[in-house]
């Protein structure tokens, strides 16, 4: 398990005003952290390569 430094979450841009969103974090460029907003740390997160991630987010942006 990566220990992600706090200052690295980034909320993303689809949040909504309900809080209803999550946060990503990326650490040492190898591995990308997700978590739910709402656990702020406390609840479980999740963990991907960075290159699994980036072909994630590239196929959401392809297809979406």
């Amino acid at each position: 398990m990566v220990d992600f430094v706090l200052g690295n979450w980034r909320k993303s841009s689809y949040s909504d005003a309900n809080a209803e969103c999550v946060e990503v974090a990326a650490a040492a460029g190898r591995v990308v952290g997700v978590r739910d907003t709402q656990q702020r740390g406390h609840g479980p997160t999740l963990e991907f390569p960075a290159a699994a991630w980036h072909s994630f987010i590239s196929d959401l942006r392809f297809h979406g």
